[in-house]
């Protein structure tokens, strides 16, 4: 059946103001089930976490919930999800950590694909532990990552390869796990940014061969709050600096403070809501639980056995996403093609749907703000893809302008920016 965008839309309330959002790589908009778990979290009595008093069982009902969700949503386990303000903040936080064991000589493999949150924390690692940091380099040409160049690049004397599973500029999609079986035969740790592509494409942390795996759920339809990923046995070698009566149980003594119950309510239902949309877009069944609610407690049937209904729903959900994404990006690519001012950044056909692109005459910010003027909301300058836009040459001179399709964007929307091009 056809992706029906409209019951889709529906979901999201913000989009009722009218405004044209081509900004998804920046933070999506909320869906309604996301926007009702928080404020009825909020609403309700929830203590801190403790097993004396109801409350305080809600609490702990809400974040083994949260683990769940994420999870499944990426094929990890639930012990082994740490949570966190951001995907900055927990990419610092393992850094730092494993850089206790690190001494000099050691390497750091990074890359200049990368959004500046999996280079800049390895980077001031190494320098700290006083290891050397390796450059892989992006085809200028295609826009690619040459996995190839790995085999060069790791040695027995690399600690940890980081690397994109999407650049947040270009959408390239590198070979991750040609990337990981490389950095694995040379004992390497391998740390995948995937803030962005978690948004657009099925996910499966042990298929990539990533040991850690990060993910920001404002990028596919929750609240601000990030989680890292990663296999218990991994997270138990390591001992983060911490307050001494914190928890020192996995994945607890990860997580600094008190958790913010009411925004992991809302991952709980992000997570739900993409697990919704075969049903949701009237493509198919999504099965029990696919009207997006949040249940705190149900993963579609629980571990092994239990998170297999929900983690299928979300597999099925974001393949329905990403077939409707990749048919806009094609409207997209081929209007920018027809316009002879604009010059896009080039990428490989393996990608997500996001584009950046310059017009002819206009600096980046005066693009992003005449359209921004008619109520297309794109961003422009380097989004924070620092070692990118410096090894293009773009960074002095503005860097670039950048559209982003979600699951929620339509046909007329991505007319409505090709339109707006060419009458800037």
């Amino acid at each position: 059946m056809p992706y029906d965008v409209a019951r889709v839309r529906a979901t999201y309330p913000a989009l009722a103001e009218g405004f044209a959002h081509l900004d998804g790589a920046a933070g999506t908009q909320v869906a309604a089930p996301v926007i009702a778990a928080v404020a009825g979290t909020l609403g309700r009595a929830v203590s801190n976490r403790s097993a004396a008093f109801e409350p305080g069982r809600r609490s702990t009902e809400i974040v083994t919930a949260a683990r769940e969700a994420v999870a499944d949503l990426v094929g990890g386990v639930p012990g082994g999800v740490v949570f966190g303000p951001s995907a900055t903040a927990l990419t610092y936080v393992v850094a730092r950590t494993l850089a206790q064991s690190w001494q000099p000589g050691d390497e750091v493999v990074v890359s200049r694909l990368d959004h500046d949150a999996n280079v800049r924390p390895w980077v001031q690692a190494a320098e700290g532990a006083g290891a050397t940091v390796r450059w892989a380099e992006f085809d200028p040409e295609s826009g690619d990552l040459p996995a190839k160049q790995y085999a060069d690049l790791v040695g027995p004397r690399t600690r940890v390869v980081a690397v994109t599973a999407a650049s947040n500029v270009t959408g390239a999609m590198p070979r991750v796990r040609e990337i990981a079986d490389l950095a694995h035969a040379a004992g390497a740790l391998v740390y995948v940014d995937g803030v962005h592509a978690t948004a657009h494409v099925p996910t499966d942390v042990r298929e990539l061969g990533a040991d850690f795996y990060v993910t920001s759920a404002y990028k596919w339809s929750g609240p601000h709050l990030a989680a890292v990923v990663a296999d218990p046995a991994v997270w138990e070698a390591l001992r983060p600096e911490k307050l001494i009566p914190s928890s020192d149980a996995v994945p607890e003594r990860f997580e600094f403070g008190t958790p913010s119950f009411e925004l992991l309510a809302g991952v709980i239902a992000a997570v739900e809501h993409l697990a919704a949309l075969p049903e949701l877009s009237g493509s198919g069944p999504a099965g029990p639980g696919g009207d997006g609610a949040a249940r705190p407690g149900d993963n579609g049937g629980g571990t092994a056995g239990v998170g297999a209904g929900r983690r299928a729903r979300v597999v099925a959900g974001m393949t329905v996403a990403a077939a409707h994404e990749t048919e806009l990006l094609d409207r997209l690519l081929a209007g920018l093609a027809a316009n002879p001012d604009v010059t896009v950044l080039p990428a490989p056909s393996a990608r997500c749907p996001t584009v950046s692109f310059r017009l002819r005459g206009r600096s980046p910010a005066e693009t992003a703000r005449t359209l921004g003027d008619q109520g297309v909301c794109v961003f422009s300058g380097d989004y924070y893809a620092y070692e990118y836009f410096a090894a293009a040459g773009l960074r002095d001179s503005g860097g670039a302008v950048r559209a982003s399709i979600y699951h929620y964007n339509t046909v007329e929307e991505v007319d409505r920016l090709l339109t707006a091009l060419r009458t800037v």
